[in-house]
């Protein structure tokens, strides 16, 4: 089997070209940064246009999946759509040995049906199972439910769980004890280069200019604008500690409800440091910004390893994480850390400002080594191949 083709379908992300997401960046380092060409890569590909069938793009098969726009099941119905697709290919192109790839744990009511006709065919299931998704605060109680249900049975059904963090790993293996799951551990990547703009570009200059800041003068943000991304622990803190440097938030804010309800607990529009400078989509800019921060605060607790978290530490000198396993086993002891205890994160902020420049290019050496190490992509997709290679 080793010299024959492996048929790899990939289920679960929006699709590639990526544009956002953690799981497209993935798919779009698969399939671009491929070793072994006799892997054929099959994507799906989320779209609501009526005619669009196939294209190929970065030597991958793109398939395309109409999905109404539905609400919180429009995800599940693209997967089932997605799965089914996959099976009618793999049947009616007679394909030996196919592994089909779910990333996240959507349809794990369904689960059970498809992979009877997958077994038939001769075809595996891998899952990934992402992070808490049934702890985000963005899910009533009713979706919750569902998620923790769907997760169980994805893990009683999976021929193999790709977990991309440890501590995912040691969850799925202490929770779904009874069903003896089958894993293995493959880290998220990171792009280890650095950013292409001059300190003198236009583009952060203006960006500089139209945002009030100054290179080495803030501290950063970048995620969504979410409760469990610990948003109100941070500004609380930041508002309580005595650095003159200012706190650039680059999220899809738009001044939503939560927003409201953090401006009316904390006020922070008040405290002029405090900024929310929308989003940026340009990732060369993007990843100036981040070069130029004094520090990143990182408050992410729900999930396994966080895309952004590796920029940071692949780009930011110094890295304030809170201290939750997910970031501890990324961080290392290249990062500081706090809690969310009243007071800790101000503390630690005012020290940040006393370290010395030396103290903080010891940091920033350890963090890109530990990048560069553990998390660079072409480790990562040799790992994923030998995996999908293996009888």
């Amino acid at each position: 089997m080793k010299n024959e083709e492996q048929h790899v379908f990939i289920i679960g992300s929006k699709g590639i070209p990526a544009k956002y997401g953690g799981f497209e960046t993935f798919v779009e380092n698969l399939t671009a940064k491929r070793q072994d060409s006799k892997i054929k890569y099959h994507v799906a590909c989320m779209t609501d246009e009526k005619e669009k069938k196939e294209k190929e793009y970065n030597h991958a098969r793109c398939f395309f999946i109409r999905v109404p726009n539905i609400g919180p099941a429009k995800a599940v119905y693209y997967d089932i759509k997605a799965l089914k697709n996959c099976i009618t290919y793999i049947r009616e192109n007679h394909i030996q040995n196919a592994i089909v790839y779910i990333l996240a744990c959507r349809i794990g009511p369904f689960i059970a049906h498809y992979k009877k006709s997958l077994k038939k065919l001769g075809a595996k299931v891998y899952v990934n199972p992402d992070g808490h998704e049934w702890k985000r605060a963005k899910w009533n109680a009713a979706i919750k439910k569902y998620w923790k249900f769907s997760e169980k049975l994805m893990v009683k059904h999976a021929d193999l769980l790709i977990c991309d963090s440890l501590n995912i790993e040691k969850y799925v293996k202490e929770t779904y004890k009874k069903y003896q799951p089958y894993t293995t551990f493959i880290a998220y990547g990171s792009d280890v280069q650095k950013s292409i703009l001059k300190d003198d570009d236009e583009k952060i200059v203006n960006w500089y200019q139209e945002k009030g800041l100054k290179p080495y003068e803030y501290y950063l943000i970048v995620g969504r604008f979410v409760p469990e991304n610990n948003y109100e622990t941070m500004i609380r803190e930041f508002m309580k500690s005595h650095t003159e440097k200012k706190l650039a938030i680059i999220t899809n804010v738009e001044k939503n409800k939560f927003y409201q309800e953090l401006q009316d607990k904390l006020h922070f529009e008040q405290d002029e440091r405090i900024q929310f400078v929308g989003t940026v989509y340009d990732a060369e800019l993007l990843k100036k910004i981040r070069e130029q921060a004094y520090g990143y605060l990182h408050g992410h607790e729900v999930g396994g390893t966080n895309p952004s978290l590796l920029e940071a530490l692949d780009s930011t000198k110094l890295n304030l994480l809170l201290a939750v396993g997910f970031n501890q086993e990324v961080g290392q002891d290249s990062a500081l850390y706090w809690t969310k205890e009243e007071g800790n994160l101000a503390n630690l902020l005012e020290k940040s400002d006393k370290m010395t420049k030396q103290q903080i290019e010891e940091y920033a050496e350890k963090s890109s080594k530990r990048i560069q190490e553990a998390y660079n992509w072409n480790k990562i997709i040799k790992d994923y191949e030998d995996i999908f290679r293996s009888e």
